[in-house]
């Protein structure tokens, strides 16, 4: 039996028999969407099928949002739109070329890091200077890597919860700022991910202010290994690498964040935001990251609001160019900041089963709590005790110090996919994709019909 299979067979025997009163139109409603959802995976195949990747700021995300207000309207969302802000747009150019060039010539797999500056189409030549991890890196004399290449390597491991890429990601995220603050002329990282094939994992990284960006790249994770054997091998001798990456900085583009609405039956209660974001790195076509987030919360929407008319309005946020520096989530908070919103929740975690529920209100509202605790335990997601704070695309809860909820999902492969080509439609489990249908239809229904603040103050 595959892995998927076994997942698959383990949930369905851990939700065959719910046990909430079929009475419920929530929880009725929640039930039927674990075995006949097809909001989710419609939109998510729709998106990387007839859009495919959305790279922030671009035509293609243009395309991207176009299509899903579509979608949207189609689909029975009101106060659909698409609102347009801003923003300073990098895309990764055409050549990535990473070859050594001595002692073990050979050439390397490499993608552009978001943000990072070109060599120009000539390449450059240098010696590569390792280290096992971002510490060492800081650990180094200034001006010491002046005219040389860093190379960052990490110990990334596959976690359910994820946990890892906090303690891996800081290679990619501030990695090529520092190299560059101690005069390297440019940054190579072993991909922040956990598979082993030859797809390196691109993502943002940053520069400190007053430093100037450098180019940065990051190689898949067997030519990371491969460059570690020959350190290893070359017993000091020098390492030369010429490295080609072509990036460019188109200026301000537009980009925007999609909204619609399922309204409630008193608008003057603040409304459930349930978001995530549209777009996608350009070398996959945004399955895991994050279409299948924005296919969850759209058919969340729909199956909670499928029984009766809740009491709040349900907002859908698809925000935009979140890949590239979260630009959306800003936008929304600052054009919104005045408009209370109930509780905020997103999806963006990939597409395998929810297996833990959080929120930020446990203390303060003890009940509502623990009522949604255990409309959510017959799906199999525990009652976690860690304080929710909320997805990168709801700047504007945290803004408004108002309620949060984390409904996490199962991250043991996520970082397989995370950012790379591999990131495409086949690696969605449906029957996984319809589990988080089903747990969030329960959570934003409860929500969507809370008469009273959810968040106390």
């Amino acid at each position: 039996m595959t892995r998927t299979a076994m997942l698959a067979a383990a949930l369905l025997a851990t939700v065959a028999t719910p046990v909430v009163a079929q009475a419920d139109p929530v929880a009725s409603a929640a039930d039927a969407a674990l075995t006949q959802d097809r909001y989710a995976w419609d939109f998510v195949e729709g998106v990387t099928t007839e859009v495919g990747p959305r790279q922030a700021g671009t035509e293609a995300e243009q395309r991207g949002r176009d299509w899903a207000v579509a979608w949207l309207k189609r689909n029975g969302f009101v106060n659909v739109a698409d609102e347009p802000f801003e923003m300073d747009t990098w895309v990764p150019g055409d050549t990535h070329k990473a070859e050594i060039l001595s002692p073990y010539a050979q050439p390397l797999v490499i993608q552009p890091l978001g943000n990072s500056a070109s060599t120009g189409p000539d390449g450059i030549e240098a010696e590569v200077v390792e280290f096992e991890n971002v510490d060492a890196l800081r650990a180094a004399p200034d001006g010491s890597l002046e005219g040389k290449i860093a190379y960052i390597s990490h110990s990334m491991t596959p976690t359910q919860d994820g946990s890892q890429y906090g303690f891996a990601g800081p290679a990619r995220w501030v990695g090529a700022g520092i190299a560059a603050s101690k005069g390297a002329v440019a940054t190579i990282i072993k991909a922040v991910g956990t598979d082993y094939h030859r797809n390196p994992h691109t993502g943002g990284t940053s520069f400190p202010d007053g430093v100037e960006p450098t180019p940065a790249g990051a190689l898949s994770l067997p030519d990371a290994a491969n460059l570690e054997r020959m350190f290893d091998r070359a017993q000091g001798t020098p390492i030369r690498m010429k490295l080609t990456l072509t990036p460019r900085r188109l200026g301000m583009t537009t980009s925007g964040n999609v909204v619609g609405e399922i309204v409630g039956r008193d608008p003057s209660l603040p409304p459930v935001l349930v978001a995530c974001h549209l777009d996608s790195w350009w070398n996959g076509t945004g399955a895991f990251d994050d279409g299948a987030g924005c296919g969850i919360v759209a058919a969340a929407a729909k199956h909670a609001a499928s029984g009766a008319q809740p009491l709040r309005t349900i907002r859908v946020l698809m925000a935009g160019a979140e890949e590239t520096g979260l630009w959306g989530s800003k936008a929304y908070s600052a054009a919104h900041i005045d408009e209370p919103i109930a509780v905020g929740l997103e999806s963006d975690f990939g597409a395998d089963r929810i297996w833990r529920f959080e929120s930020n209100f446990r203390e303060a509202n003890p009940a509502l709590h623990a009522r949604i605790a255990s409309a959510v335990a017959r799906f199999g997601v525990s009652n976690g005790t860690a304080v929710a704070t909320g997805g990168a695309d709801i700047d504007i809860a945290r803004d408004q110090k108002t309620a949060i909820i984390d409904l996490q999902q199962d991250g043991t492969r996520y970082f397989d996919l995370h950012h790379t080509p591999d990131d495409t439609l086949d690696k969605i489990d449906p029957v996984q994709l319809r589990q988080n249908v089903a747990v969030w239809t329960q959570v934003v229904g409860i929500l969507a019909n809370e008469p009273g603040a959810i968040l106390p103050r």
